[in-house]
Order: structure tokens, then C-alpha cells, then sequence
């Protein structure tokens, strides 16, 4: 069982299964699917989301250790730079397409297209490209873009009501995670539940979105190269195998919650593409791939390098993968929009750019950008 259940995960068999029991029980009942989310929904994604957060940024780090594929700042520092230039690129590309019409109300929406959804580009990366720096550089992009939302959106919700006790919150967790961890325990327990904690409150009061709340607990962590993701098939020896580490205490969970977020984001009845939806679908499939390739390019012309393996072939590949929002575009869009046609419009929106997983399998099998096996 348990090898069956790392096998679909590997494959991130938990977000499409959880995406698709919500978009049928939606459409079939759907006063007792929107009951039954509305009741799971904080706790999964301010909650349950930030240990994903926690365990791709693990992975991140542990990738730009010497050694790593984004070792060195030059190799580091250009998914961050994909992230922006995408990001940038996609709304810039939702912006002229909904002022092109008279929707208005729908330029609120922009925080729907910093959405990356990691898994599905993660996965697709993997098939397509295989071993090398794709993996951790996909990831570390998907990181920055949806950190760039949850705090547009995190703003616009909590201006002018942040207080001081949020960021006080926030240096007190950083100091007892400190503290904890020259304890040097065998587990990661104190310093996520204690550190943790009042990390979390601290982000929720300073504005900022709690599922971003581990994220700085990460560095203080213990960390070992890495030979494989902490999504693969079978945890690594050693290490990564230890209580002492994340992946070890984390791995489990994290595949339960991401099966739970897709089925708490992903229910809306069915609905025509109108303007909400063509500007998300707009910005996802051309702005963010356009931004992404200007981007990585002007940055490799000013120095910074790409990872192993990584060539323009594959960062085409990586630019369409990461255009696919789905179940993250669909959190965005909750937490943009009321309930209403406008967020129907934008979710229908969101769940479209899963064509973008059509789009890079036949551009990449095209350009053969495979670089070895996965």
C-alpha cells in the first residue's frame, strides 16, 4: 500500500483525482459540495498549504547546495527572474484584455494569473525533460509567482487594518526557531509546531498569506544534497530518510493535503468562457510563457546562467508548463473575487489553463527536449 500510494504520487495522480471529484459532485450536487468546502477550505488552504510550501521550498534549498543544480547565485537567482518576467507578462496580457472590453470589474482579478500550479508543471517537467536542473528550477519559479499573488491579495484584503503585533509575532517565531533548533533534536516537530505557530499568526496579522508562514522556519531546518525530489516514487537513504528531516516528517501529509486542496478549489458549475474567463486563459497561455522567455533571456545576456540540462529547447518546455494555473488559479480567484458570476467567469477561466498541459507535451515531444530519464 504504501509503495501504491508513493506511486501516485509521483505521478500527482492527488490533484487531478481531487479536481475531479470536485467539478462532478459540483455539478451534481452542488449545495452539498460548496457546504462541505466551505467547512474544509481554511483549514486546507491557510493551513494545510503551508507544509507544500514548506517541503518545495526544502527542496529548493537543498538544490542550491554545492553541488546542486541551482548551485551558485548566477544559476539561482534566474528562475526567480522567469518568475517575474512571467508573472509580469501575464498581467500585463489579463490587464489589455479585459480594457479591451467594458468588464472593468474583472482588472481586480489580476492576482488569478501570478498562479502557478507547481504540481501539474512539476510533473510535466519530469516527463518531458527529465533528470537535471528543470525539476528545482519549475519549482523555485512556482514558488516566487504564487508568493507574488498570495501577498497582492493578502494586501488588498488587510490595507490599512495591519497592526504591530503581526510583525512582532514574526521576529519572536524567527527567535525561538533559532533557539529550538541549537537544541539540536532528532525531529523537525518543535520548530514547526512552536516556530511554526507563531509564524503563522504573525503573517496572518501582518497581512500577509499564512500559507507562506514555514517558509522562512525552512532554512534553519537540517539540509543534504539531494540526489532525487521529494516527490519521487521512494525517500532517499541517509538524511532525507532521518526524523530529523522534512521530507521524512512531511512527505505523507503533504500528498493527503494536496489531494484535499484540489478537492476544495476545483468545484464550479459548468459555465460558458466569457470576458472573466478568455482574460485569465489570455494572461496564463500567452502573457506568462511571452514574459518568462524575455526574461531568462535578457538575464542570460546580463551574466546569470542556466542550470544543467536546461537549454532553450526545455525552457520553452518550462515556460508553457508553468502557463497551467488550474487549482492554484482557482484558490486566487476565490480569494479575489465574492461569490458571483465574475468569480464563476474567473474560475472557468482557471480550470482552461490546464490546456496548457496539451500545449507543452505536443511542443515538447516536438522538440524532443527530453534530456534524460526521468
Amino acid at each position: 500500500m504504501n509503495r501504491a500510494l508513493r506511486s501516485a504520487a509521483v505521478r500527482s495522480l492527488g490533484i487531478p483525482i481531487g479536481a475531479a471529484a470536485a467539478l462532478l459532485w459540483s455539478n451534481l450536487a452542488a449545495e452539498s459540495y460548496f457546504r462541505i468546502t466551505q467547512a474544509l477550505a481554511f483549514a486546507v488552504n491557510d493551513i494545510g498549504m503551508a507544509f507544500f510550501f514548506a517541503l518545495l521550498t526544502q527542496e529548493v534549498l537543498e538544490a542550491t547546495m554545492p553541488g546542486g543544480t541551482l548551485h551558485t547565485w548566477r544559476r539561482a537567482a534566474l528562475p526567480i527572474v522567469a518568475a517575474v518576467g512571467g508573472t509580469a507578462g501575464a498581467i500585463g496580457a489579463y490587464d489589455l484584455f479585459v480594457l479591451a472590453g467594458d468588464e472593468h470589474v474583472l482588472l481586480g482579478g489580476w492576482p488569478i494569473v501570478c498562479a502557478i500550479d507547481g504540481g501539474v508543471a512539476y510533473f510535466l517537467v519530469r516527463v518531458l525533460i527529465g533528470r537535471g536542473g528543470a525539476a528545482p528550477f519549475v519549482v523555485l519559479m512556482a514558488i516566487v509567482s504564487n508568493a507574488i499573488g498570495l501577498i497582492a491579495i493578502s494586501l488588498h484584503q488587510h490595507s490599512g487594518q495591519i497592526g504591530p503585533r503581526g510583525p512582532l509575532l514574526i521576529v519572536v517565531g524567527s527567535a525561538v526557531t533559532v533557539w529550538v533548533t541549537r537544541l539540536k533534536l532528532r525531529a523537525i516537530w518543535p520548530q514547526v509546531v512552536i516556530g511554526g505557530t507563531l509564524m503563522w499568526f504573525g503573517f496572518w496579522w501582518s497581512g500577509l498569506h499564512p500559507a507562506l508562514a514555514l517558509i522562512p522556519i525552512v532554512p534553519s531546518l537540517p539540509r543534504s544534497p539531494r540526489r532525487q525530489s521529494p516527490f519521487s516514487a521512494e525517500l532517499e537513504h541517509g538524511a532525507h530518510d532521518s526524523p530529523g528531516h522534512i521530507e521524512h516528517a512531511l512527505w505523507l501529509p503533504v500528498q493527503c493535503i494536496l489531494f484535499l486542496f484540489a478537492f476544495v478549489n476545483a468545484g464550479v458549475v459548468a459555465h460558458g468562457l466569457e470576458r472573466g474567463a478568455w482574460a485569465v486563459t489570455v494572461g496564463a497561455l500567452v502573457g506568462r510563457p511571452a514574459g518568462t522567455l524575455i526574461a531568462v533571456g535578457v538575464s542570460l545576456l546580463c551574466g546569470l546562467r542556466l542550470p544543467p540540462g536546461v537549454g532553450w529547447r526545455q525552457l520553452v518546455v518550462i515556460s508553457l508548463a508553468t502557463s497551467c494555473a488550474f487549482v492554484f488559479g482557482l484558490f486566487f480567484a476565490t480569494a479575489v473575487f465574492a461569490t458571483g458570476p465574475v468569480l464563476t467567469e474567473a474560475k472557468v477561466g482557471a480550470l482552461s489553463t490546464i490546456g496548457a498541459v496539451l500545449i507543452a507535451v505536443a511542443v515538447g515531444w516536438t522538440l524532443r527536449a527530453t534530456t534524460s530519464k526521468a
